[in-house]
């Protein structure tokens, strides 16, 4: 689609028209461009005037759903807990449940080796590790049960994968409603204020900032969207090493380069392969084709990512690139809030990884690998690795 236009034309859905931007100059224009509408209810109402039986998730309310003044007002809630410094402050407690997480490896990998003559494991990096970090991340940040955390898992699952489940995506939402509801009505019974993020949405609904849906729009949107990316990009991230011994040579040689790694890894393989559904409010015109008013558009972001008119070489992984001008985490208004502690999360996880199994290898064929069923997310089922202690 990149090479032949500057737009293409598919149908979705009960045959939705969508206009599919790829190229890395107007996906960039597009998402500081005012005209891509978000609001997910006037979405939804269009779809509906369209097509029967087309669901843009309208029952949740959250930033990623809303324009201003809705988008300023939810956004201004809990933008501070994600600054430089309310990050950088994390970075203890993720390192600590890292180490937990591969101490929980070594161990499984120990256990191995006293039933066998060999010292290896097979491990599945998703379910062991790539998951479970940054869900116990966000459980810390919201103040949530850690040991729901597979809960979590199922409710994110059915929300972002519908594969066509409405009924599924429905029940999700109101299961989670539900149990975030409850967990706020039992904090404010018992007087219970810890300093987590759940707590501010509570006084700010207090403070009449935020409504009870909007509370719970904020927490399925930090939820999912605070470990959906992270999982993803620890996945691919490790497949893409495997996969090129040279360049993982050249990482495990010096690893303070992950921080300059982890911003090749999102632009090569983006966590979020295309943007939310947007919906265009007049006639724009994007590389000499006209979108017309009230049509549905996706901004490929991971197509924009292997631009070649902007990356050179971009099929290539090449960890010292230094050009972080990828759009994985998108642009505009709308940029992804956790970009900080996403990208955090990462390089801790891949150092230690790292550091700790360096002659990880893949446990089947690449071929036999499952990736998950969804046009937004580029993310691997399961991961299964030999370790090596």
């Amino acid at each position: 689609m990149r090479q032949s236009a500057p737009v293409s034309v598919l149908h979705g859905d009960g045959g939705l028209r969508l206009w599919i931007i790829p190229r890395y100059a107007d996906v960039r224009a597009a998402l500081f461009d005012r005209r891509f509408a978000q609001d997910v209810r006037r979405a939804q109402a269009l779809a509906d005037s369209r097509v029967e039986g087309v669901n843009l998730g309208s029952e949740i309310t959250h930033m990623l759903s809303s324009d201003p003044p809705d988008h300023t007002r939810l956004r201004r809630v809990v933008q501070a807990a994600f600054s430089r410094k309310r990050v950088e402050a994390m970075r203890p407690m993720v390192e600590r449940i890292t180490l937990e997480l591969l101490d929980g490896l070594d161990a499984a990998a120990a256990r191995h080796a006293t039933r066998t003559t060999t010292a290896t494991a097979t491990v599945d990096l998703i379910r062991d590790f790539a998951f479970p970090l940054p869900i116990l991340v966000v459980c810390e940040l919201l103040g949530f049960p850690p040991e729901d955390r597979d809960l979590y898992r199922t409710w994110s699952t059915a929300i972002v994968t519908q594969e066509g489940d409405h009924a599924a995506f429905r029940r999700a939402v109101q299961e989670m409603g539900s149990y975030v509801l409850a967990l706020a009505d039992r904090r404010i019974r018992r007087n219970d204020r810890p300093a987590d993020l759940l707590t501010e949405l509570l006084a700010a609904r207090e403070r009449g900032e935020l409504t009870d849906d909007e509370i719970v729009g904020m927490v399925a949107l930090l939820l999912i969207g605070g470990h959906e990316t992270t999982v993803n990009l620890l996945g691919t991230s490790c497949l893409a090493l495997l996969r090129d011994p040279g360049q993982a040579a050249w990482l495990r040689a010096d690893l303070t380069r992950m921080p300059g790694a982890v911003e090749e890894f999102l632009r090569y393989d983006s966590p979020i392969c295309m943007a939310t559904t947007r919906f265009t409010t007049e006639p724009v015109d994007v590389g000499g084709v006209e979108i017309p008013q009230d049509e549905f558009v996706l901004l490929s972001l991971g197509a924009a990512n292997r631009d070649p008119a902007r990356f050179q070489d971009p099929d290539r992984l090449v960890l010292d690139r230094r050009d972080a001008g990828h759009l994985a985490f998108g642009g505009g208004i709308h940029r992804c809030l956790g970009a900080l502690l996403g990208k955090l999360e990462t390089e801790i996880a891949l150092t230690a990884l790292l550091a700790r199994f360096p002659d990880m290898t893949l446990a089947c064929q690449e071929r036999d690998l499952r990736w998950r069923n969804t046009m937004m997310l580029r993310g691997l089922e399961a991961l299964p690795l030999t370790l090596r202690r």
